[in-house]
């Protein structure tokens, strides 16, 4: 586990919608843009393997811009295709909040980073002792036949409360500002609290947008 100490003052950024990672979370991902295999390679050789996953949206004029608050992951495990790609698994370490990003010869984006207000993601795991399993599960099989998914429920039934909660923040067919809303959750319970929202939403027909205004 790595603590604030080992925490780096700049990260390279890999921008991509839809794609969320929590704390204490593993993402796959599959690089095989040039910039981001150079970012790969420049990570592997420094002594965190750090990541920054962010996502974007677009700014009032249409342009390009990245929300403040993303996490950062560790590169754990990666395999390379015969094709050059490569196949990459992030342990998610903490979120952090984009001070500037940082301009230099990289093909890639960088930026300083504050990890200030998010020391619980580098403890030990959650705990929310308001989650009602039973009631939470019913409504997930309803979103999930709604949206023709399937899934192993013995699992799910046993699996510890954070694993459940983020991985299903991290896997549901979500739109990107409401991941984003799950992301910059404080605290597990209001995580949970604002997927159960975003799953009624869903059920009911409705749409997210007026719950995240």
């Amino acid at each position: 586990m790595m603590n604030s100490a080992d925490l780096p003052d700049t990260i390279p950024l890999f921008p991509l919608p839809g794609a969320l990672l929590l704390p204490r979370a593993r993402l796959p991902l599959h690089l095989f843009e040039p910039r981001y295999l150079q970012m790969f390679e420049d990570v592997l050789k420094t002594s965190n393997r750090l990541i920054g996953m962010v996502q974007p949206h677009n700014g009032p004029k249409g342009e390009e811009q990245l929300h403040a608050i993303g996490c950062a992951g560790r590169v754990t495990q990666f395999s390379e295709t015969e094709d050059g790609r490569y196949m990459v698994t992030l342990a998610g370490i903490s979120r952090f909040r984009i001070s500037k990003e940082v301009d230099g010869f990289s093909p890639y984006r960088k930026a300083e980073v504050s990890w200030a207000g998010f020391e619980r993601d580098l403890g030990p795991t959650e705990q929310d002792a308001g989650f009602d399993r039973v009631e939470f599960l019913n409504s997930l099989e309803k979103f999930f036949d709604a949206h023709d998914l399937r899934t192993d429920w013995e699992s799910l039934k046993d699996a510890d409360t954070e694993l459940l909660i983020n991985s299903l923040s991290m896997l549901c067919p979500f739109e990107p500002e409401e991941k984003q809303a799950l992301l910059e959750a404080p605290s597990l319970t209001t995580r949970r609290e604002t997927l159960v929202t975003l799953i009624e939403f869903s059920l009911r027909g409705g749409s997210t947008e007026e719950i995240l205004q």
